[in-house]
């Protein structure tokens, strides 16, 4: 685990404003975790109540992400802060917009979880939601973990969890499609689960956005554009 020094600050206000937009920023990924969780459950046990929830409390989701834009804001014009100080405070601001687009996926899953539980009995899908959305599940609780305790490697798991998670989504794809090919009858109901499916992958890639901030912020390496194998090369060669 790496470590990053939040309190060698002159300034005891400096120091308790970046731990405050830190922690909040966590708070906020602890919501957007619920919401995922419990968007999965809704479209796994056909639980519209459920599912009505993560609609409603999407609303908190943005108005934490307004709050912590206009702080972030506020601590790059009165602080000015450089180096790794500068790196955590755009890691947070990055982080928190990926954290509200994943709101909104899982938005769009209980939506999706609402319209197939009206939908008849048949189960083509079920085992891929589950299994994709059990996967990205625990990349969220496992991302957010990276981010409190600015582990890079555990945020280099993440992005590799990611990439097997688009595997699965696309082998998904290809047999939903094969089977609504068979029988147009069930076009209605498969499309539903291949935008939930959808979702769901795409809230696997605002995880792994935020676990690659976590690598800049923490060795200052940008992994977005090579491979695995350069990217944990880098990693394991450049010393925090």
């Amino acid at each position: 685990m790496d470590k990053l020094n939040l309190d060698r600050h002159i300034s005891r206000q400096f120091n308790a404003e970046l731990e405050a937009l830190r922690t909040q920023m966590l708070e906020m990924g602890g919501l957007v975790e619920q919401q995922v969780s419990d968007a999965v459950a809704a479209i796994e046990s056909g639980d519209t109540a459920l599912a009505e929830k993560v609609i409603v409390n999407e609303d908190k989701v943005d108005e934490f992400e307004l709050e912590l834009d206009e702080q972030a804001t506020l601590v790059l014009a009165r602080r000015q802060p450089a180096a790794s100080d500068l790196r955590l405070v755009l890691a947070v601001i990055k982080a928190i917009r990926d954290l509200e687009r994943i709101g909104d996926e899982a938005q769009k899953v209980a939506k999706m979880a609402i319209e197939l539980s009206g939908a008849g009995t048949n189960s083509r899908g079920a085992s891929e939601l589950r299994h994709i959305g059990a996967s990205v599940a625990a990349m969220m609780n496992q991302g957010l973990d990276a981010f409190a305790r600015f582990d890079a490697d555990a945020a280099l798991k993440v992005v590799e969890a990611d990439k097997l998670v688009d595997r699965e989504y696309k082998t998904a794809m290809r047999e939903l499609v094969t089977y609504m090919m068979e029988d147009p009858r069930e076009i209605s109901r498969v499309m539903n689960v291949l935008w939930a499916l959808r979702a769901l992958e795409r809230i696997g890639d605002h995880v792994r956005n935020i676990c690659e901030h976590v690598i800049y912020l923490v060795r200052g390496l940008d992994i977005r554009h090579i491979s695995l194998d350069e990217a944990e090369a880098k990693l394991h060669s450049k010393k925090p």
